[in-house]
């Protein structure tokens, strides 16, 4: 019988260990490379405050969160098709760790945190084969057959059939997802979109007496617009700008802008001439007013006052609370973000997600260029991703 297919695994996260299962379930001998002492450090991170592992939107909603560079149409929805969040909630279950959906549709583990999962997937690709070589970073790659892997440290190179390359993006780069990958690939011929902060708060010139007023407020039930892109949520001021998953929904159309801002309709559910009737008999102290006649919250009357300010009739102001502009600066930096958008292009991939140039060379994960917000679909695309390279190394 000839010997089982060879396939390293470069990086230890969700894509990554979930690319390596696929493969050895297929029957491939896997090796994880991993540059941290442990591995699914990104994964325990994320689960910090809750592991949000995927959502429970209908397909359609689903696929049409997925964005970034010149990603073919029909991607996300034949990926999905492959490893979905149903799929996703079994193979949970299949580690013995049931999920629960909340109102919003994120599902979580019923434990919450995610060490606990991450124990048992260990735990479960150790006994089906697969080989764990940490503290390993890769510094390069020898095309040919075999594939040869390099890494730092003058530690062996090593030869496999396959490579999936699963390094993450550029965010939270204490956990191994420090973006170091981009200049190799780049030595390699392979095209990479540059990395930029996803999923974070955006800057906001606040004065200090607005700071004073808005920071840790929390702002809800608002109806927020980028261009031709409107969300509905809560928006929560911070001391550098604005924090909360709904400037993040917004951030790719925010980037695009030459001067981004955004535009506030913080009482959605009346019109402007509702909101005026309600003032009319005040003649002063208009802003004052506000927050009883219209329950406005005094974080908010403070950014009517610095954007739109000062208010000397009534309709003035109930234009501005139905469309208050706010100028953004700049995005908060890549180490302090979520999520990565950029990375290795799609037109770099085929739809195995094997590099072209590269032949038996796979791509998994956020180094790929795709975005997607928080509520579990980052974890999702992790996961299907993975499925569909470590398939395809495998076979």
């Amino acid at each position: 019988m000839s010997a089982p297919k060879s396939i390293a695994v470069i990086g230890g996260g969700p894509a990554g260990l979930r690319a390596a299962e696929v493969a050895a379930n297929a029957g491939a001998a896997v090796t994880v490379y991993e540059a941290k002492r442990s591995v699914g450090r990104k994964f325990l991170v994320a689960g910090k405050s809750g592991l949000n592992l995927t959502n429970t939107a209908e397909r359609e909603a689903f696929v049409s969160v997925y964005s970034g560079g010149e990603v073919p149409g029909h991607f996300w929805r034949d990926c999905l098709l492959d490893f979905d969040s149903g799929a996703l909630c079994r193979w949970a279950l299949d580690l013995g760790v049931e999920t629960f959906a909340s109102s919003g549709g994120k599902v979580f583990p019923v434990m919450k945190k995610a060490a606990p999962l991450l124990r048992r997937w260990v735990t479960r690709l150790r006994s089906g084969g697969v080989h764990f070589a940490v503290n390993h970073r890769w510094s390069g790659l020898r095309p040919g057959k075999p594939l040869t892997v390099l890494f730092e440290d003058n530690s062996a190179s090593r030869g496999h059939d396959a490579v999936v390359l699963a390094l993450g993006g550029g965010s939270w780069p204490e956990t191994g997802s420090d973006g170091g990958w981009v200049g190799i690939l780049q030595s390699l011929g392979i095209a990479v979109s540059p990395l930029q902060s996803a999923n974070c708060g955006w800057e906001v010139a606040w004065t200090p007496e607005t700071r004073a007023r808005v920071e840790g407020q929390p702002l809800h039930n608002l109806n927020v617009r980028a261009r031709e892109m409107t969300v509905v949520g809560e928006l929560m001021p911070v001391r550098y700008g604005i924090e909360g998953t709904l400037i993040y929904q917004l951030g790719r159309t925010l980037r695009a802008m030459e001067s981004p801002e955004i535009r506030i309709d913080f009482k959605p559910a009346f019109t402007v001439a509702q909101l005026v009737r309600k003032m009319e008999s005040v003649r002063r102290h208009f802003l004052k007013e506000t927050r009883a006649r219209w329950k406005l919250p005094d974080a908010a009357c403070a950014m009517l006052e610095q954007f739109h300010g000062p208010f000397d009739s009534v309709e003035k102001l109930a234009v501005a609370t139905k469309d208050c502009r706010i100028p953004l600066l700049t995005p908060r930096p890549l180490t302090e973000a979520i999520s990565t958008a950029g990375g290795v292009c799609w037109s770099e991939l085929d739809g195995n997600l094997m590099l072209k140039k590269l032949p038996g060379v796979f791509c998994a994960g956020e180094m790929i260029d795709w975005e997607a917000p928080t509520g579990g679909f980052l974890l999702q695309g992790c996961f299907a991703t993975g499925t569909r390279a470590g398939k395809a190394a495998a076979t």
